[in-house]
């Protein structure tokens, strides 16, 4: 199924479509503020397992991330955040960053692995925020496979649907998506360390 919103203004009766399949543990392609994702609902076991085929990965081995909607609910999955790298995510966040923290005790059930680390994203993009806003918890996510020579199966909606059609319960069309994935920040040590420079230029204060 294809579904077209606008970003702009995104018709809430279809939000709460997306979400009730997102709540039957399917899964979506959506876009966000850099490339287009894949995700479920966190708390959905079957659907994090499907993701992981669909990549071609085993769950415990995946290094997925989470959309959260804002940095509320932050300590519920993530500990040891310093007061520093609050500041650091709130000055960037919404924004096409991926920060690297120190996992809860609430991951590794979610996830059923031993993770210890999170990716917390919090896109620019009124699409995805209405999605997880409804939702009441963060989405899963992973990124649409990227392969050079067919650029364009991951950033138009129509050849991305194509695609997936069979994969997923639904794709959302918000638009042709970017090519360049989110800037990784891993804030797991003192100083925060750029491990992948993407689309976000990082304003460290």
């Amino acid at each position: 199924m294809l579904i077209k919103l606008y970003s702009e203004n995104p018709n809430p009766k279809q939000i709460e479509a997306i979400v009730q399949v997102l709540q039957g543990g399917g899964v979506i392609v959506y876009p966000t503020d850099t490339v287009y994702g894949i995700g479920c609902d966190i708390h959905n076991h079957k659907a994090v397992e499907r993701i992981a085929r669909i990549k071609g990965i085993k769950p415990e081995n995946a290094d997925f991330s989470f959309i959260c909607r804002d940095l509320s609910h932050l300590s519920e999955y993530a500990r040891q955040v310093s007061n520093s790298v609050f500041k650091l995510m709130k000055r960037n966040l919404p924004g096409p960053f991926t920060f690297i923290l120190n996992a809860s005790n609430k991951v590794p059930k979610i996830l059923e692995t031993k993770k210890k680390t999170v990716g917390i994203r919090i896109p620019d993009n009124d699409i995805v925020s209405a999605i997880v806003e409804q939702l009441g918890n963060p989405l899963l996510t992973t990124s649409v496979h990227f392969d050079d020579e067919m650029i364009e199966y991951s950033t138009d909606p129509e050849l991305i649907h194509e695609k997936y059609a069979d994969l997923v319960d639904l794709v959302i069309d918000g638009g042709y998506g970017g090519i360049e994935f989110s800037t990784i920040i891993n804030c797991l040590e003192n100083e925060p360390v750029i491990v992948r420079q993407g689309l976000g230029i990082l304003d460290g204060g």
